[in-house]
């Protein structure tokens, strides 16, 4: 066994060496900081490919996501020892984290992490779990609740990842319900059910890249035509009725129903996890602060967009930042949170205190993760992997145009995938896609709605993605796992909307459309329920 995991060390290091040295023999030397060397190239997403690959294989992320980040730093410097050390840390670390866009979401994460700690700590998230256990009977309920939850939060993916993680871990621990499965339901009612969400902070982004002040009603037009997002839901609760699983995910439901391993070996979170005080707590002690929660993100998301200064709400939902508004809604609510276990006595106020830095320490695997991911995006953003991939959607957009919304969906699931961000897939692939069907021919909604689609897709099969890293958290399982089992969940349901898309781009009209995504993907559910089947019996 030691021989057999040192070959695959061996030949894992040649392979990266070479994947290293290749590009020095085709650089000109000239270093990509004025749009020169590998700049706007396919080279460009080397970096996020290396990261991924490295992650699925050695299902280390740390180590995977520096790596990829050094490839960053030496294709921009063309191989300078000095430049690399330069842009890796200066244009990459330190750049992402002097981000204030990107220390708000770190705050509100710590201080969910600090909520969390509150809750279980006063007994709250216990006392739901016994609510819950009188009301919610089955593994099934369990699954479903979680679903419905995440689709009541559409306010935000980030929000959404970790509030639904603290509540519904108690009830699904119960039912014997795998942390994998449980951060599966998590990220896929997360960028799937904003997306689809008018008033929510992606409908504000996706807004923001229209030009005429019609981008809400753009997003609004498109939402019918948003397969990937609207199959992933129908899919979500289709197999949670028919009680079937595949792939990885069903040797970890399969370990988690019959041996009570929630986490099949590997949970990262266990030094942080502590005994609940079930005696005292009540389900108002978690409902709540969720409540206040909501009610104060809210709240702060419109504030930063205006809407105590004249603006209507759906225009301050339109301007707002998402980051600042969910840091001083947290904010309030953690302060809220405090004062109420202290005056119903719970807690003792030192108690409250020593729950802040639990709460850090239980987000510091996510914190890690998502600034090594934000840092190989600055790396992937100053290679001019959005240039290339514009130029190549332009320059072949014209020869088959019933084809351009499949196709837009599979450029949008890529570039997100390797860059890990939807918004900036947004942003890239929107204003070409409108620059090349104007919103008066209905390809453009198609191929509009494509782009978010495939972004989101992108999103939730990328393990560098910030919502994928969250959803892992909000679970608290472990990262890597979280993507291997979630991964043919996600393929499965983009390959339903692949054809959909197809058929939209001859038939662009939702009312035909929609219910043929739909009936696809009903039918592949019980093609894959009866394969499981077989193999089964087998």
């Amino acid at each position: 066994m030691k021989k057999s995991t040192l070959i695959k060390g061996v030949a894992l290091a040649v392979i990266l060496l070479a994947v290293f040295l290749i590009p020095l023999f085709v650089s000109n030397g000239e270093s990509a900081a004025e749009g020169g060397g590998f700049y706007g190239t396919a080279w460009a997403l080397l970096p996020p490919v290396i990261a991924i690959a490295l992650a699925l294989i050695t299902k280390e992320v740390y180590s995977s996501l520096f790596v990829g980040i050094l490839m960053g730093g030496l294709l921009y410097s063309a191989y300078s020892f000095e430049g690399t050390v330069l842009h890796v840390f200066q244009g990459g670390i330190v750049s992402v984290l002097s981000d204030g866009y990107n220390i708000g979401i770190l705050v509100f994460l710590v201080i969910l992490g600090a909520m969390v700690s509150l809750m279980n700590n006063a007994g709250g998230s216990a006392a739901f779990g016994r609510w819950a256990a009188q009301h919610i009977k089955t593994r099934v309920g369990a699954q479903l609740a979680t679903v419905a939850l995440g689709v009541l939060i559409f306010i935000d993916d980030y929000f959404n990842c970790l509030t639904v993680g603290s509540v519904m871990r108690p009830v699904t621990d119960k039912h014997k319900v795998s942390r994998v499965k449980l951060s599966y339901l998590i990220d896929a009612t997360a960028a799937p059910v904003c997306i689809i969400a008018p008033i929510s902070s992606w409908a504000a982004a996706v807004a923001s890249y229209v030009e005429d002040g019609n981008g809400l009603n753009l997003f609004i037009r498109a939402i019918p035509f948003n397969f990937y997002a609207i199959l992933t839901i129908v899919m979500m609760v289709g197999m949670a009725l028919m009680k079937t699983e595949f792939g990885p995910m069903a040797k970890f439901e399969g370990a988690a129903e019959s041996t009570g391993d929630l986490f099949n070996g590997k949970n990262p979170y266990a030094n942080a996890a502590k005994e609940e005080i079930e005696e005292k707590g009540i389900v108002l002690d978690l409902v709540l602060p969720v409540v206040v929660l909501i009610f104060a993100c809210v709240i702060g998301m419109i504030y930063s967009g205006g809407f105590f200064e004249g603006a209507s709400f759906i225009e301050a939902f339109s301007n707002s930042d998402a980051s600042v508004g969910l840091m001083l809604g947290s904010v309030f609510a953690l302060a809220f949170t405090i004062l109420y276990y202290c005056l119903r006595r719970t807690m003792t106020f030192r108690e409250t205190m020593n729950c802040i830095p639990e709460g850090f320490r239980a987000m510091v695997p996510a914190i890690l993760i998502l600034t090594f991911a934000w840092s190989l995006k600055a790396m992937t953003d100053s290679l001019g992997a959005g240039e290339f991939v514009a130029g190549v959607v332009k320059g072949s957009a014209g020869a088959f145009q019933a084809f351009l919304p499949a196709v837009v969906f599979l450029i949008g699931c890529f570039l997100a995938f390797a860059t890990g961000t939807s918004w900036g897939t947004f942003g890239i692939l929107i204003p070409i896609t409108l620059d090349v069907f104007p919103l008066t021919n209905p390809l453009g909604v198609v191929c509009v709605s494509a782009c978010m689609a495939g972004a989101v897709c992108g999103d939730h099969c990328s393990p560098i993605s910030d919502t994928t890293i969250m959803a892992s958290a909000g679970a608290q399982c472990d990262h890597v796992d979280h993507v291997s089992t979630q991964l043919p969940y996600a393929i499965m349901a983009a390959a339903v909307s692949f054809v959909a898309y197809l058929v939209a781009g001859f038939i662009p009209n939702a009312l035909i459309a929609l219910p043929i995504a739909i009936l696809l993907m009903v039918g592949t559910l019980f093609v894959v329920k009866t394969l499981s089947k077989k193999k089964a019996a087998v």
